[in-house]
């Protein structure tokens, strides 16, 4: 970045990576951004940081129909720099203002949003969770070999959270995806039952085809959305029911899937027992499985 960029920003330390986060999540409102990277400054300042990085070329807005109303995406300028100096492994794509504000602009934010609250609470417990710590649309082949239609897992978003303690530092690794109650419950829960063919697929070896990107296999969080209190929890259960009927779930009883309420998330946190597991429903338990919120060891 030129330094008349630069010094047009007045916050060089962070002018990268939001430009990378603004790439790597495709589009964030004015509060998104500010609660990832600017969480010490005011609204105002934020729109200001904002408005100096669209004056300088880097970043483009379009203001929705709806709240929020000023959504932020890359320029072609801010494409290059997220690649050359933000730390993305490929160039992100540029949208068009309206792709920013149409029909996937909705799951995309809401993605974001769940994002940023497990950014909140490493704030708050000095773990390490930042803005490119999530990936969206992480793509799982759920087949091998030659002469097959393929099919692939596309997690909504791959969280990876560092929890350091006074021995040692865990990773957590886990696959969100975001129900905004637009699909029937039997096909959301078929999208999550995939889970287990993908925990199941193996290597021409017989190895596990996910050791290949995992330590462990991450677990599943859904998060709900776009609906009551009461829908929702409606939906969590049939879905979990019908969870627990499906054959190839009850193959693998290794594989996890939490359920809450992207409501609760918000107002509570991930470490708070929000969460519903499939194995043990009636026992709210925070995102790691611990009934009371204590802090993971393993």
């Amino acid at each position: 970045m030129s330094a008349a960029v630069t010094a047009g920003v007045g916050l060089p330390e962070i002018t990268a990576e939001l430009i990378a986060s603004v790439g790597g999540h495709r589009v964030l409102s004015t509060e998104q951004l500010r609660t990832i990277h600017l969480p010490e400054r005011s609204l105002r300042r934020t729109q200001q940081v904002l408005a100096s990085l669209e004056s300088a070329g880097l970043l483009s807005h379009v203001d929705a129909r709806v709240a929020p109303r000023r959504l932020w995406f890359l320029s072609e300028a801010g494409a290059d720099l997220a690649v050359d100096a933000g730390g993305l492994e490929r160039r992100p794509k540029v949208l068009e203002p309206r792709d920013a504000a149409g029909a996937l602009r909705a799951h995309t934010l809401a993605v974001n949003d769940a994002a940023i609250c497990f950014v909140r609470a490493a704030r708050e417990r000095g773990d390490e969770f930042g803005g490119l710590s999530w990936r969206h649309e992480v793509a799982h082949p759920l087949n091998a070999g030659r002469g097959t239609r393929r099919r692939t897992l596309f997690a909504d978003a791959l969280l990876t959270y560092l929890q350091p303690t006074a021995t040692s530092t865990y990773m957590h690794q886990v696959f969100l995806e975001l129900d905004r109650a637009t699909l029937s419950v039997d096909r959301l829960a078929a999208e999550l039952s995939r889970y287990a063919d993908l925990y199941r697929l193996a290597n021409p070896d017989g190895g596990p085809m996910w050791k290949r990107s995992y330590p462990t296999f991450p677990r599943v969080l859904c998060v709900l959305a776009g609906n009551s209190r009461e829908a929702l929890g409606r939906r969590r259960d049939i879905t979990l029911a019908l969870l627990r009927q499906d054959p190839q779930v009850g193959r693998t009883p290794e594989l996890q899937i939490y359920f809450c309420l992207l409501e609760d998330l918000e107002d509570e946190g991930p470490f708070a027992p929000i969460f519903r597991e499939l194995h043990d429903p009636k026992h709210p338990v925070d995102w790691l499985g611990d009934p009371g919120g204590e802090e993971a060891t393993t």
